[in-house]
């Protein structure tokens, strides 16, 4: 372990001895707020794109400290991938931020979650809302197969403060469509389904503002030459800040659309868990 280690090496055995321990395979650091990590996956382990599951490391008194994350990494992939905040008064996340490849976190292996397919009645177009981490759950949707089966057109919206923020993303959608394992994935004829619509709300770039702004000026219509939302054909999945997540909701419901649950499917269903 190094100096910059999360946790002790007494209680970094801990983990590893753990049940639930899983060990870090790759560690990438975006900005100073923004890291993904891969680990291993339990060969038990079984869930649908979109949910999420508790990760954590033991506190200083000796106890797991666990926080919901968005599994990013499609049902199908080998290891799990998760895409995280930096908060330096965060009790996990001022800890996770230092883990490096080789080290153990805890997984507790019972994904749960509102944004999958499930929870929503079929229609033409997705629509998949996000800001900073939000985008998270739709990294493990947009490698998904099932994803393009569904919709005649997916749209990813991914709203960050300056443009640095958005390369996680950026760089998702890129793969999704330059991948070659990817491509013959999803398939060739779906690619052209796929819309990437990034803005930013304080460094200036192509696009600036945020989401819910151009959503009720009807710019983002107009920009990606797509009509209004329509609960006929629209369907949406929202995951960002808690404020977001409201404004996006009344936006939704103010064109028409319903709150779907996987006991009640719907038009829109919103992510609730979040990481600290």
């Amino acid at each position: 372990m190094t100096e910059q280690s999360p946790v002790t090496q007494t209680n970094a055995a801990r983990v590893a001895q753990s049940p639930d321990g899983q060990v870090v395979t790759a560690v990438r650091h975006y900005t100073d707020s923004l890291f993904s990590f891969r680990i291993t996956r339990p060969a038990s382990l079984r869930f649908r794109s979109g949910e999420f599951v508790m990760i954590g490391l033991m506190g200083d008194n000796g106890k797991p400290l666990m926080r919901a994350y968005s599994i990013a990494s499609p049902n199908w992939d080998e290891e799990l991938e998760f895409y995280s905040i930096k908060v330096a008064e965060g009790p996990l996340t001022s800890k996770l931020q230092h883990i490096q490849e080789g080290d153990h976190v805890i997984l507790r292996p019972k994904p749960v979650g509102t944004l999958v397919h499930d929870a929503l009645v079929p229609g033409k177009r997705l629509w998949l809302f996000s800001t900073g981490t939000g985008f998270a759950p739709f990294a493990s949707l947009l490698r998904d197969p099932e994803t393009y089966q569904k919709f005649e057109q997916v749209i990813v919206t991914h709203t960050c403060r300056d443009v640095a923020e958005l390369t996680y993303g950026r760089e998702l959608v890129e793969s999704v469509k330059n991948d070659e394992m990817l491509r013959e994935l999803i398939g060739e004829e779906n690619l052209d389904k796929l819309v990437y619509y990034p803005t930013t709300t304080r460094e200036q770039s192509p696009k600036m503002g945020r989401i819910t702004h151009l959503i009720e000026n009807g710019e983002v219509f107009s920009d990606l030459g797509v009509p209004a939302l329509d609960p006929a054909t629209d369907r949406a999945m929202v995951c960002g800040s808690l404020g977001f997540n409201l404004d996006i909701k009344a936006l939704l419901e103010g064109a028409g659309l319903r709150e779907g649950a996987n006991s009640d499917p719907a038009e829109f269903v919103i992510e609730k868990a979040f990481v600290g």
